[in-house]
């Protein structure tokens, strides 16, 4: 029988919120492992807008300066309704917004993380404590498997350590989101605003990465097929089907996305986890968590999924390296003493962290709702909620996390 391998610190994906949790912990002197079942680092979704509370947590983790460099401020934004051409201006609440390549930004955790820290093409398949230790073991899709002392799942949505926490499953939006990078190598002239173009059936959201580059998405209704609801992979596909959806739009608005780097496209159906499934439900079992997507996917409403996952990766860090500190002599520390600290710090890290994402996700799920054909009555109660619960519609970027 193969020996299981021994890790202190496990997390599963390699994506934003697994390399931020690495690099968290590397910066607490907390040794990890991160298991990607990619056989390269990648970055699915083209663009990812980061507000003032991610950039505050990016400070944190020592690459905010570098990623600046890489993308312009956002200096306004506009709502357009695309029947009646009127505007409005959409509060950024101040501070600092960027819209950054993805690729970017998991370049930049990546490559500020100790050799070895990642390991490419490890697939888990499930996990189990151990009956001995009560330690969890991972089981990988080559056969292997490791026992970690601390496992966290940044897993996404289809996450096999949310499954083992027993977490209700994501549910979907009736929309989906086409996203894209167009080129444009003489400059564009479309300023440094995020503008957001309103139809019956879709939204066209454009904001600019730099001078050169511009990130767009088209959020609509899925498509109804004979296999029921089907979202097209195939880039041409994509395009094709997204110009048929936007025929009526600005015509700057059609030609940006025929001249779209096809490379960039994806379609996604959007997820989210329910406000009150992140109220109850359970994220720690053992010394076993979850942070991102896999505790908290939501909606790209508020430009805020990316950040929230950044987030948790400061506060696990900082609270294991704060129970861990209180008994750091090794010699004396007991294997059950040891594993208690750690089932306090997670304690710790959930019970900071659930009202921020209940708060998030809340507002989250009723902007979505909004977009959806929710029907009158729904549609008077969100607009009741938003009302009532976020009169200020930017209170969640100026959120603080709080150092390492």
């Amino acid at each position: 029988m193969e020996v299981a391998e021994e890790i202190e610190i496990a997390i599963v994906g390699g994506g934003i919120c697994g390399l931020a949790t690495a690099l968290a912990l590397h910066r607490k002197g907390l040794r990890s492992v991160v298991l990607e079942r990619s056989e390269s680092l990648r970055a699915t979704g083209a663009g990812i807008t980061i507000r003032t509370n991610g950039w505050r947590a990016l400070d944190e983790l020592g690459v905010a300066s570098k990623l600046r460099q890489t993308a312009m401020p956002l200096q306004g934004a506009r709502d357009i309704c695309l029947n009646s051409g009127k505007q409005r201006e959409i509060p950024l609440g101040g501070g600092e917004t960027r819209c950054l390549k993805r690729m970017d930004l998991i370049t930049a955790l990546a490559e500020s993380l100790p050799r070895g820290t990642i390991r490419l093409g490890c697939q888990a398949l499930s996990v189990r404590l151990d009956s001995s230790t009560s330690s969890p073991s991972l089981h990988l899709q080559n056969g292997s498997s490791i026992k970690a002392k601390v496992l966290i799942g940044c897993d996404g949505t289809n996450s096999v350590v949310a499954d083992f926490l027993d977490l209700k499953p994501s549910k979907l939006f009736s929309l989906s989101e086409v996203r894209g990078f167009t080129m444009y190598p003489s400059g564009h002239n479309f300023g440094n605003q995020f503008v957001q173009v309103k139809g019956d059936k879709c939204t066209v959201g454009r904001m600019p990465i730099h001078n050169k580059l511009v990130y767009w998405f088209v959020t609509q209704k899925v498509m109804y097929g004979r296999g029921g609801l089907e979202v097209p992979k195939d880039p041409e596909l994509i395009r094709q089907l997204t110009l048929e959806a936007i025929k009526d739009f600005p015509s700057e608005m059609i030609d940006m996305i025929s001249k779209s780097d096809t490379k960039s496209l994806s379609n996604t159906r959007l997820r989210y986890r329910s406000p009150w499934d992140i109220l109850v439900g359970n994220f720690r079992k053992g010394s076993v968590t979850v942070a991102g997507d896999a505790m908290h996917t939501m909606g790209p409403f508020l430009g805020q999924g990316g950040s929230a996952g950044i987030e948790d990766s400061i506060v696990i860090a900082r609270c294991l390296a704060q129970k861990l500190a209180e008994n750091y002599d090794k010699k004396s520390r007991a294997r059950h003493i040891m594993m208690m600290k750690v089932e306090e710090a997670l304690d710790k890290y959930v019970k900071e962290r659930r009202m921020r994402l209940v708060l998030l996700s809340t507002q989250t799920y009723l902007a979505g709702l909004l977009q959806q054909d929710s029907g009158l009555i729904v549609k008077f109660v969100c607009i009741f909620l938003m009302t009532a619960l976020f009169s200020d519609m930017t209170r969640h970027t100026r959120y603080d996390c709080g150092c390492l």
